[in-house]
């Protein structure tokens, strides 16, 4: 199943997108072009300043890049949204564990995690283990993986062919969703299950820690979940999941890219995007009292892109070819 443009726009349109997003569609059959830097829609009625500034700023950082990006931002403490793309569907790659864990938690909810589920669990997000991803593929089963995105609302998910998780279709507006349910959401996953589910993701092994923790600010805990695999349509796939708190902050980013010759220019893309956020965003600061105060950020040294991995191999999530379901 080779990602085509026609595929993915055939299911934004069953998505339903709207007049303006589809009429930018390209023709069915070619490669999608790259996204061009239009201004992200950001907004805030408590802060529009700071909604507006953002916007500008990530507009800055993809000037000029020619991959096909698409991403989504949260801070329930300044009220700041930014969409952009958040209904382009790209494969998901091994950022899909992330869904797979929060299934199993939600399957679980109320009891202990079995043995099985551990032993599976610690790897898959740890390490971005496949095999350990396959067994809770398998596990959980098709139907009990979709009653899941179901509840969390992530209606334009699609499950990849047979047992093929890392060709799952994805979009940035659904995966804002689940970072929602492993965060502020109380009727999907309990307390323990979410804090769990931070706990794996804040201790990914550390050349798994690019894209979205690129620039996160002193004192905040970056949980994150990635995905990189290469194809022989669009080039590489590099997407990134991350959930930010601590320190008086609590936000959440998604950037998901394709049609890129690197992995490397992906995680530029990606880094890019998340400077910009995490100084914006980084430097408001949650009271107790609830309004927000200017934080110092702490600025990254070396420049996005330079934490790529030297060797970049795929995360071995599809094949580089055609897939049968």
């Amino acid at each position: 199943m080779a990602s085509s443009f026609k595929a993915r726009a055939q299911r934004a349109l069953a998505g339903g997108l709207g007049a303006v997003a589809v009429a930018t569609l390209a023709p069915l059959g070619l490669a999608q072009p790259a996204a061009a830097a239009t201004t992200p829609v950001c907004i805030s009625t408590s802060h529009p300043s700071l909604a507006a500034k953002l916007s500008r700023d990530i507009t800055s950082a993809l000037r000029g890049r020619t991959d096909t990006y698409a991403l989504d931002v949260w801070d329930p403490h300044t009220g700041v949204s930014c969409s952009l793309h958040a209904t382009y569907h790209f494969d998901s790659a091994s950022v899909v564990k992330a869904a797979i864990m929060g299934a199993v938690l939600w399957k679980e909810k109320g009891k202990y995690l079995n043995s099985y589920e551990l032993d599976n669990l610690y790897p898959m997000i740890r390490n971005s283990d496949n095999q350990a991803a396959t067994n809770l593929w398998d596990y959980l089963g098709r139907t009990e993986i979709n009653a899941f995105l179901r509840k969390v609302g992530m209606s334009n998910t699609v499950l990849g062919p047979g047992g093929y998780w890392g060709l799952t279709q994805i979009t940035a507006h659904d995966e804002m969703k689940l970072l929602d349910a492993l965060t502020d959401r109380t009727d999907v996953l309990t307390p323990k299950g979410k804090a769990f589910a931070q706990s794996l993701m804040a201790s990914v092994e550390s050349d798994q820690r690019w894209g979205t923790p690129y620039g996160t600010p002193k004192g905040v805990t970056a949980h994150v979940k990635n995905g990189w695999l290469p194809r022989a349509t669009l080039g590489w796939r590099v997407n990134s999941l991350g959930i930010f708190n601590g320190s008086g902050r609590d936000y959440r980013m998604v950037v998901l890219t394709d049609n890129q010759s690197t992995m490397g220019y992906g995680i530029t893309t990606i880094e890019r995007v998340a400077l910009q956020v995490h100084h914006d965003l980084g430097a408001i600061s949650s009271t107790a009292g609830g309004a927000p105060s200017p934080r110092a950020v702490q600025q990254p040294l070396a420049q996005p892109g330079s934490d790529a991995p030297r060797v970049a191999t795929g995360d071995g999530s599809a094949p580089f070819g055609s897939a049968k379901g």
